[in-house]
């Protein structure tokens, strides 16, 4: 098994047995007659098996020769498409990316990412999870994640994060609702327990809670919400008011809620990044792939100050 076949020498073997003639299968190999002749024989030599009859008019295929060129097929064509594993490994995030991605950032972005990167790179295959930040933290450190899309700041360690833009929040409440008094946006001038969050666990709660420096306790209301929809729907009932990023603007989510929503200072926001382990050889590949996102980013978002 020192000595096997070459590629070339089953690609020429195989032309000979399309052409039955050595000078035309050697033109379509691109190689002298006489080369073509002498890698025949070495295949002859290494196989210890006669593939070929020859004589002055004609070339008649062995039967032991007409089996060889069946498996010489197949291996030609498993180089092939060893090439084309390759090649497609190559190509920009061609391999499998499980990516987990938190459920106030997931129905505003990914409907927007998801289709443009179909369109963009072709070969990419991008599984999603849902889930809070914590576990995802935990997936990806366990190895079943390769890549977070995370909203920020977060106490990540071991892990390299790119951030990518900015997401300011804004107070939504229905419009027209008693709750809010006209331009009395500060979270200090919103009436007792009017402030609904989602529950503990989620970090929109714990970035709306700084971001919009809810420091009076008073003012949340009792009731946590268990999902960005249900907190929604409470705040369409108006039975509050709550605190949104600006990319669920347009969105299908405040869709015919009658909700509204209002800027307030530049100070409240979260920035959404890209997190991945710490040297990770698929680093470049997941920058590519943050810079693609950001060209996909949604409407509201702004750019990171530059450091």
């Amino acid at each position: 098994m020192s000595h096997m076949p070459t590629l070339r020498q089953l690609r020429y073997f195989v032309a000979l047995v399309r052409h039955r003639h050595f000078g035309r299968a050697a033109a379509q190999c691109h190689v002298s007659q006489s080369a073509f002749s002498i890698a025949i024989r070495e295949l002859e030599a290494q196989l210890e098996l006669s593939l070929v009859d020859r004589t002055s008019k004609q070339v008649t295929i062995t039967a032991v020769g007409q089996e060889v060129a069946v498996l010489a097929r197949h291996t030609l064509a498993d180089a092939e498409e060893l090439m084309e594993f390759a090649q497609r490994e190559r190509s920009p995030l061609a391999r499998r990316i499980n990516l987990g991605v938190i459920p106030t950032i997931a129905p505003f972005l990914l409907p927007r990412v998801m289709p443009a990167a179909s369109a963009r790179f072709a070969h990419m295959k991008l599984y999603l999870r849902e889930e809070t930040t914590e576990r995802l933290l935990a997936s990806l450190f366990d190895g079943q994640l390769d890549l977070l899309l995370l909203a920020l700041p977060w106490d990540i360690r071991n892990a390299e994060v790119l951030p990518l833009f900015r997401d300011p929040f804004r107070l939504a409440c229905r419009a027209g609702s008693p709750l809010l008094e006209k331009g009395r946006l500060r979270a200090d001038q919103l009436a007792p327990e009017s402030v609904l969050l989602l529950e503990d666990g989620h970090c929109l709660r714990d970035h709306a809670l700084s971001a919009c420096r809810l420091r009076r306790p008073d003012k949340l209301n009792r009731f946590a919400a268990s999902s960005l929809y249900t907190l929604v729907q409470m705040v369409a009932a108006d039975l509050g008011v709550t605190y949104l990023p600006a990319m669920a603007e347009g969105s299908s989510l405040l869709e015919g809620t009658g909700i509204e929503t209002h800027v307030l200072d530049n100070k409240s926001y979260r920035d959404i990044g890209l997190v991945w382990r710490e040297g990770s050889a698929r680093a470049a590949e997941f920058r590519e792939l943050g810079q693609f996102v950001n060209e996909c980013r949604p409407p509201g978002v702004i750019d990171l100050p530059r450091r």
